[in-house]
């Protein structure tokens, strides 16, 4: 007869000892559900920790003394519930991407820096190559730069004809759309979006693509150049580039850090596999890659808007630059949660 009214009797007795913890934690538990940690005083805060280690104490003793379902239950789903709101992540969508634009984006572009630097030398020695092949001998220009999209841009025009399409000379007002250096300038845009998709994408074939892609990112460039250098206007032609071409330019350098980091992840995956390797490396160069996305998409408006709208050379020469600092600013300058 003891032995049948033991249980009942074990858990009345277990449930006074006991179950004032268990309401304390479901009532902390229903006001961080409904107010966020800000409604809880330091004190309440203290005691989160504690009494779920008191909830989890309890069920496992109920567990272990096979007491009856009903608490069992109860005791588990405010063990779950807990976790999840101790322990577990609690940001709100807006929230998660505030931090990843204000630290998870910057910090991994921070983290390629080096790979970065080798792809900015990289484009620059193929833009050097082609303008030095270009200002030696005109005839290798038609070898960069296909002859639809030169649209007379090339080193048979004339001063003024080239002066023309950046916006200046008599025939400024309209003159980009009418002689269709937006041709090259769309073609040049779509160009170094294709080539930083590519560049990224073939990363895994251990960076040897990806280097190859990002020289030849500076081929088309260079032979512009070397044109408009050799007629005077190498200036001028700099401010054209210069309104959008630093933010381009600086995520095509991006696109293909995020590809050699994955190459180099393959090559070298240190004391881990190669296939671990590359799958942390691709999580940074992925949140790059997002970061890569939207810098074009600032490219194409300042391409599409303010190059047309803005015909001073100065002033896009200020406005590039405006754009270079912040993102210099934005990527490499560390913020408080980053240092902690």
């Amino acid at each position: 007869m003891s032995a049948i009214g033991l249980p009942s009797f074990s858990t009345s007795r277990f449930r006074d000892e006991r179950e004032a913890d268990w309401v304390a934690f479901d009532i902390l538990l229903t006001k961080l559900e409904k107010r966020g940690a800000k409604a809880l005083t330091s004190d309440e805060l203290l005691q989160l920790p504690i009494l779920y280690r008191a909830t989890l104490s309890s069920l496992s003793i109920a567990r272990a003394t096979s007491l009856d379902k009903a608490l069992l239950d109860h005791l588990e789903a405010l063990s779950i519930r807990g976790y999840f709101l101790v322990y577990g992540v609690r940001e709100t969508r807006w929230s998660r991407i505030r931090r990843f634009f204000l630290y998870d984006w910057p910090a991994a572009v921070r983290s390629v820096w080096k790979e970065t630097l080798i792809i900015a030398l990289v484009i620059v020695l193929g833009a050097l190559t082609s303008w030095s092949l270009v200002a030696h001998n005109p005839e290798w220009y038609f070898n960069f730069v296909p002859e639809e999209m030169s649209g007379g841009r090339d080193p048979r025009a004339t001063v003024e004809f080239l002066q023309s399409t950046l916006g200046h000379g008599k025939a400024a007002a309209g003159s980009e759309k009418e002689s269709g250096l937006h041709i090259f300038a769309t073609y040049l845009f779509t160009h170094n979006s294709q080539v930083s998709i590519l560049s990224f994408a073939l990363g895994f074939a251990f960076g040897v693509p990806t280097m190859m892609l990002e020289y030849y990112q500076g081929i088309s460039l260079g032979a512009m150049l070397a044109v408009f250098t050799g007629k005077g206007l190498g200036v001028d032609f700099g401010g054209w580039l210069f309104i959008h071409g630093t933010t381009e330019l600086f995520a095509a350098a991006l696109s293909g850090a995020a590809g050699l980091r994955i190459g180099a992840a393959v090559v070298f995956p240190g004391a881990r596999g190669r296939l671990e390797a590359a799958s942390d490396a691709g999580r940074t160069a992925g949140k790059v890659m997002v970061g890569v996305i939207l810098m074009l998409l600032v490219a194409g408006l300042l391409e599409g808007f303010g190059r047309q709208l803005i015909t001073d050379t100065a002033l896009r020469y200020g406005i590039g630059t405006v754009m270079l600092l912040f993102w210099l600013a934005y990527y490499y300058i560390p913020r408080r949660e980053d240092v902690a």
